[in-house]
């Protein structure tokens, strides 16, 4: 072989290893930033209340990032980030009696959490204002839909005045796509 050749075979063996190098670390900051636990759980409540298992799956991430023990500093609970008023609202919407320590098991909170969005997308239909409403509150985007500053018509949301919920609905919505791929 010779000088030339080598030469080249060595500059392709260095490109095709940066490329290696680069899927591997482009596929592992996936893995970290979007994990997949609970796949049963979101798989039979998506199915059970109708609700894309990709929008839970996200829902999830962004809430809690798979950390069925998170507590928020306003109080919300576990993999969902569920309130105990929204959970006592769904909890009697199922015709079940909920002891707020539950709420840190996964898979009630999942039950949960699903029924809520089932609940929310029921009532709105539009999935931006039920991404919204599970941020920032039933009430308050109620008040934003009946404002012509935030909705033209009543149903869908022209803008979003809460910065943490338009970031949290984008959030939600690129992790959706992400997750479908793996759900």
């Amino acid at each position: 072989m010779s000088k030339v050749e080598r030469k080249i075979l060595i500059s392709f063996s260095c490109i095709l290893g940066g490329v290696l190098v680069f899927v591997c670390l482009y596929l592992a900051y996936f893995w970290v930033k979007y994990p997949l636990n609970y796949r049963d759980s979101i798989n039979f409540y998506a199915q059970k209340y109708n609700i894309e298992p990709e929008l839970i799956a996200s829902v999830i991430n962004a809430e809690s990032s798979f950390d069925k023990d998170a507590l928020s500093n306003k109080g919300a609970v576990g993999l969902m980030q569920i309130m105990p008023t929204t959970a006592i609202f769904v909890s009697d919407m199922l015709g079940e009696n909920l002891d707020a320590k539950m709420l840190t098991q996964s898979d009630v909170n999942i039950k949960l959490g699903t029924k809520y969005l089932n609940y929310l997308q029921n009532k709105f239909q539009d999935e931006k204002v039920v991404l919204a409403c599970y941020n920032a509150g039933e009430g308050v985007v109620s008040k934003w839909l009946a404002d012509k500053r935030y909705s033209q018509d009543g149903k869908t949301l022209d803008f979003v005045p809460y910065k943490e919920t338009r970031e949290y609905i984008e959030k939600v919505q690129k992790g959706k796509e992400i997750y479908k791929s793996k759900l």
